[in-house]
């Protein structure tokens, strides 16, 4: 059966120079002649640029990037141990991976994400996005991201808080905006008192650079509550190992909390 795409527009798009990455590994075992049934998902296929390449899983045990091994392996299978041991145990893995210009529609990630959903119905039972180092097992990545008209863009992103210079204060942000061509998202010296209102601010701003807004510098964001507001500064680089991205830097007032 096949469903009828449904565009999925980004309301709030300005044009950028910034590139949309898509990266995804799927782990199972898959027929020699695959047929991905996508088009149950309302997906056109994989998108021009974004490539599907197939590979025996233990020729790549010994490669550098390895992902299921080093720090990264231990967090996913910390984290994740059940699909970690279905990941480990598949003889094959596919690898989804491309990079798109920045454009007006979601269009091309609801194809990507029907691909990966019709990989799970023929033989998948792992997948890994490792922008936001989180492996899912087949059914808890149906549950996240097979949601009627899209799942929301939170989904697509990990929120993350860490201590920030250890005087009471953290540094919340964001990884796997990538994802939609945009800058993550860096909150420094936040009071530890008002982590869990950086993080819903994360959530919103989240929403609004998915759906296309950008931030430049100097842009003054007013926050509720929040006395003097927030100032834009994109910074870093996509060498960047906190953001595998450039962010948008914004500093707490340091009279909050």
């Amino acid at each position: 059966m096949t469903a009828t795409p449904e565009a999925w527009p980004r309301p709030y798009w300005q044009p950028s120079e910034e590139t949309v990455v898509l990266y995804f590994y799927v782990f199972g075992r898959f027929a020699v002649d695959l047929a991905i049934p996508a088009a149950r998902y309302a997906s056109r296929g994989l998108p021009e640029g974004v490539e599907l390449q197939r590979f025996a899983h233990n020729a790549l045990r010994g490669w550098e990037g390895y992902p299921l091994k080093g720090a990264l392996g231990e967090l996913l299978q910390e984290d994740a141990p059940d699909a970690f041991d279905r990941a480990r145990a598949a003889p094959d893995v596919l690898v989804i991976r491309g990079e798109l210009p920045d454009r007006d529609s979601l269009d091309y990630l609801r194809d990507t994400l029907g691909v990966l959903a019709g990989l799970l119905d023929v033989g998948g039972s792992a997948i890994l996005d490792p922008q936001i180092l989180t492996l899912f097992d087949a059914e808890g990545w149906r549950r996240h991201y097979l949601v009627a008209g899209g799942a929301p863009p939170r989904n697509h992103v990990l929120i993350l808080r860490n201590e920030d210079d250890g005087d009471g204060r953290s540094h919340v942000y964001t990884r796997g905006l990538r994802k939609f061509g945009r800058p993550d998202l860096s909150f420094r010296r936040v009071p530890d008192a008002q982590a869990g209102q950086a993080g819903l601010l994360c959530e919103r701003l989240v929403e609004l650079a998915a759906l296309g807004a950008r931030f430049v510098e100097g842009q003054p964001l007013e926050v509720d509550g929040l006395a003097g507001g927030l100032v834009a500064h994109p910074s870093g680089s996509l060498d960047d190992p906190r953001f595998n991205n450039t962010h948008v830097a914004f500093d707490w007032p340091a009279q909050a909390g």
